[in-house]
């Protein structure tokens, strides 16, 4: 799994490269929690399902 993502942050309007802060495997699949290295913003992603929100 890759250690960084370029995702469209909802805090700065721009496309940032979110950093991988901590993954772990649950009984619904992978969590993976991803960090804003700007401005903080952060958000859960599970088996491919995330939290983000725009």
């Amino acid at each position: 799994m890759a250690l960084e993502k370029d995702v469209d942050c909802p805090t700065c309007s721009e496309s940032q490269q979110f950093y991988r802060t901590a993954a772990m495997t649950l009984h619904l699949g992978k969590k993976t929690k991803w960090r804003c290295p700007e401005c903080g913003y952060g958000f859960v992603e599970i088996n491919g399902i995330d939290t983000l929100s725009a």
